[in-house]
């Protein structure tokens, strides 16, 4: 027990020197020209390092919040800000991926094309009508990874609610908070360990290993490589299947910073009282007459 307490402590403490050190010595993790540094950064990823720095400034924002209210209301308002930006970007991909479908069925069933060349600027990008059939998923996988925390803003999730609409406002931010504590950063933080290095394992040889040391990783490197998947489940189908992995590690990145700002807003609605229910809170609307459309959006 002592231990462990003694361990945890020590990292939290050590994060601050290992934040530092790769603010000032960044060729030594972002230099990808260089076989090291990119093992480095593989590493690190999704280490125990990482992990205590990434606590360190949580808990060095949440300490300057609890001081100056201000400060964590500007948080919560750069961290939706950025969930509402992405998000609202990337929702354009749903109307993407409709034209395209009806663009294939159209070259397809009606006009009996194979292939689709596309050349803007004199390049030529040409594949079979399959490849972009199958590309529609990716469209999908854009929405629900980066579109995820900016649905949350908006609070478009289906929820089952048990006990929440039945207590007073300050217990349902108690619940808030604990949820935003102990289930979405937890699974955030499972799901970016998973996803890490099963997304590189996909992108460089040889795979690199979760239980590998950092110096075998640095003994692997003179070996490392890029090899980008470009293997589909059909012969003529998409084959960058690698961005689907990318894509898992972006989605849990972007949930563990909503789950922050869920976190300080729910805070801040404990202590500011029913008030500051909205407070800085950019949500869609449909404008006037809205009400109409209630449950359909």
């Amino acid at each position: 027990m002592l231990d462990g307490i003694v361990w945890f402590f020590s990292n939290l403490a050590l994060a601050f020197y290992n934040f530092g050190y790769a603010v000032t010595h960044p060729a030594t993790w972002l230099d990808w020209s260089n076989k090291e540094s990119l093992a480095r950064f593989i590493y690190y990823g999704a280490s125990v390092e990482f992990f205590f720095v990434v606590l360190a400034a949580f808990l060095v924002l949440t300490a300057v919040g609890l001081w100056k209210r201000e400060f964590m209301w500007g948080c919560v308002r750069v961290l939706e800000g950025f969930a509402n930006g992405i998000g609202r970007f990337f929702a354009w991909a749903g109307l993407i991926m409709v034209l395209q479908q009806i663009m294939i069925v159209f070259l397809q069933r009606i006009f009996r094309v194979a292939a689709i060349e596309v050349g803007p600027f004199g390049y030529s990008f040409a594949r079979d009508l399959s490849w972009w059939s199958e590309e529609l998923k990716l469209y999908n996988a854009i929405i629900i990874c980066l579109c995820a925390s900016y649905t949350f803003v908006q609070g478009g999730h289906v929820r089952v609610d048990l006990v929440y609409s039945a207590v007073r406002y300050r217990t349902k931010k108690v619940i808030d908070m604990a949820g935003a504590l102990f289930f979405m950063m937890p699974m955030a933080v499972l799901i970016w360990l998973f996803a890490w290095f099963f997304m590189w394992r996909h992108l460089v040889v040889p795979n690199p290993n979760a239980a590998a040391t950092l110096d075998r990783l640095l003994t692997q490197s003179r070996a490392m490589r890029w090899n980008v998947e470009t293997i589909g489940p059909s012969p003529n189908g998409f084959d960058a299947y690698f961005v689907f992995k990318v894509l898992i590690v972006i989605f849990a990145g972007m949930v563990f910073l909503h789950a922050i700002a869920v976190f300080y807003r729910s805070y801040l609605n404990f202590v500011e009282g029913e008030a500051s229910e909205g407070k800085y809170l950019d949500k869609d609307t449909l404008g006037e007459g809205e009400e109409a459309f209630e449950g359909t959006h």
